[in-house]
């Protein structure tokens, strides 16, 4: 039996290469923020010209843009928000994401033609108080990320069906209760909840008895202390049946700050195994999706709470992230038989490359012939943004990215 409810797949978009790659790579929706109001400073975002570049582009692919308007505004914020609302109502973004109530309000009176969707946030936990942001206007709720799979079928079971439900379903996870984090704050002055957070839950830590100062033991047994309050990353890509079965409408990759190639990656893999789900039961996430998505640099996977209490849900010998796979090249197109591509980290005649298609199974091939921009043979790669061209029996389309082993 196959499934019919099959969830949009929501991918981030920092700035205007990653949203173009999001797009083409198979995101039904993506998010992004502007350079104010949004949970991200770290990120490029978008100003006015991008962000009307930005909407045209996905519109005219058939993808939504969600704006993040979710911080937690203080006073001195509040009178620039009204004419931010009303920028993105002229450029026809579909959706403003909202938390603080004040905001909402605003949104409905600024932005009269964006669906309103309430961040995660706002920390909904239960059918009653989605049912509540349902009567303030809310298109879309973006759950709690504390909740279990029968948490989030009861909410669906008891919440009109136009209100739309949006999940996490991967991306970094951190110490705190639905982003709420004040560590950040308390530690450094940089307030997490306005997009400023600094990630002390990534630092390492030692203990220190009250009447010895200077003098830190270890709280495990390494030698680098403890990443007490390191959370491992989600990745529920093998459970993308279950989340259909509770009624969700939309999965959401985090990651506004992440790399062009990790927009690419998770946006193949996640619209590889989402359409799969349309295949007959019983359902299995695609091999090749599943090691998609072991080639980008993570933390190590877990499920969060979607199954109860988290299970393999922190790891405190390192708050680092695993690498194995580089960017070798990006495709710029195709000429007299051969794949031309702009240098990114430098590769020799003969290495066995990765290619990741938009919207297609990656697969290898190898550089046996190497030549430069002035078609002269050449052993090895070394400048980035270099052309080198590779002779391959068949056109690579521009935008794809061709990866090796490191």
């Amino acid at each position: 039996m196959a499934i019919n409810n099959i969830p949009e797949l929501l991918c981030p978009a920092g700035d205007l290469v990653r949203l173009k790659t999001a797009v083409d790579y198979g995101a039904d929706a993506v998010y992004l923020a502007g350079e104010e109001f949004g949970m991200r400073t770290a990120a490029s975002n978008f100003g006015e010209e991008d962000l009307q570049q930005g909407v045209a582009y996905a519109h005219a692919h058939g993808v939504k843009v969600h704006v993040a308007c979710n911080t937690i505004p203080h006073n001195e914020e509040l009178p620039r928000l009204p004419a931010f609302l009303q920028m993105l109502d002229r450029l026809g973004v579909d959706a403003i994401i909202a938390a603080d109530l004040g905001t909402v309000e605003a949104v409905k009176t600024y932005a009269p033609r964006c669906d309103l969707h309430i961040s995660v946030q706002a920390g909904i936990c239960n059918y009653a108080a989605a049912n509540a942001f349902f009567r303030l206007g809310a298109k879309r709720i973006v759950l709690a990320r504390e909740l279990s799979l029968a948490e989030i079928a009861e909410i669906r079971a008891k919440t009109p069906k136009e209100l739309e439900l949006e999940v996490f379903a991967h991306g970094a996870m951190c110490v705190s209760y639905s982003a709420r984090c004040l560590l950040s704050s308390y530690m450094t002055g940089r307030d997490a909840n306005r997009g400023d957070c600094a990630q002390p839950c990534r630092w390492s830590y030692s203990l220190m008895e009250e009447t010895r100062p200077g003098r830190y033991f270890d709280i495990t047994e390494t030698e680098k202390g403890t990443y007490i309050l390191n959370a491992n990353d989600l990745c529920m890509a093998a459970h993308l049946d279950k989340l259909a079965a509770c009624g969700v409408n939309s999965l959401k990759i985090e990651g506004r700050a992440k790399s062009q190639y990790y927009v690419a990656v998770t946006a193949n893999a996640y619209r590889g195994a989402l359409d799969s789900l349309r295949d007959n039961q019983p359902w299995h996430l695609p091999d090749w999706a599943a090691e998609e998505l072991n080639k980008i640099s993570h933390r190590p996977y877990s499920t969060g709470f979607y199954f109860g209490d988290p299970q393999h849900a922190q790891t405190y010998e390192s708050a680092g992230y695993m690498r194995d796979y580089a960017v070798a090249a990006t495709v710029d197109g195709y000429e007299n038989g051969c794949i031309v591509a702009t240098l990114k980290n430098k590769f020799s005649r003969g290495q066995l490359l990765d290619c990741l298609e938009p919207k297609c199974q990656p697969f290898l091939l190898r550089a046996e012939q190497l030549f430069d921009q002035d078609d002269r043979p050449i052993d090895v790669a070394p400048r980035p943004m270099m052309t080198v061209k590779i002779p391959f029996s068949r056109p690579i389309p521009p935008g794809a990215m061709l990866r090796m082993k490191q």
